[in-house]
């Protein structure tokens, strides 16, 4: 992606209040001085349309093969994830927690063979991406691709398949034992994601 469109990406975070400072415990556990709400984002139509724009581009561009269904995982990538079914015409699905396990519920099934791409708004660690694959796979469908809006990871979060992000940050993070002395004299707070 070029250094325009990643600027017009940042910008979008930023103006949005998506793109947050501060000492912040994120959903792996780690603590970090930036967070994406991407909740912030995700409530203005225009910039969801733009970002889900942006992110399919880039899925075509990467050479990601067909698909028929969109499955993300509740809740960070429900609206994006909508969105680019909506865009590609695809059929949309979501996964939710049951007892702090990801699950399809609401009748939610996958045809033998029916080809499924995983939709998230931010990964560190990737967790939820995997229980989303092994869903599919459970399902007997076809896992051909992840897409996120932020890949914070540094390029460490992998799948069995490929994976396309819209933008790859590295802010750094810490386990909650080796906290740097500025961070550590900051309240942490869990936003949510």
């Amino acid at each position: 992606m070029d250094s325009a469109t990643d600027s017009e990406v940042l910008e979008i975070f930023r103006r949005t209040g998506a793109l947050l400072s501060g000492h912040f415990v994120l959903r792996s556990g780690l603590h970090s001085g930036h967070f994406f709400q991407c909740a912030q984002v995700c409530q203005r139509m225009p910039e969801v349309e733009r970002l889900a724009e942006l992110l399919v581009t880039k899925l075509q561009r990467a050479g990601v093969g067909l698909y028929s269904t969109v499955l993300a995982p509740a809740m960070g990538g429900l609206v994006i994830g909508q969105e680019v079914a909506r865009r590609t015409g695809s059929r949309y699905v979501f996964a939710e927690k049951d007892n702090n396990v990801l699950v399809l519920r609401r009748g939610f099934t996958f045809a033998p063979g029916e080809r499924v791409l995983v939709v998230e708004d931010v990964i560190t660690r990737g967790g939820r991406v995997a229980e989303c694959v092994d869903i599919i796979r459970r399902g007997g469908a076809i896992p051909v691709a992840v897409a996120v809006l932020v890949d914070r990871s540094s390029g460490q979060a992998r799948f069995e398949i490929p994976c396309v992000s819209l933008l790859e940050l590295s802010f750094p993070t810490y386990a909650p034992d080796r906290l740097p002395e500025e961070l550590a004299a900051i309240p942490a707070t869990k936003p949510g994601s």
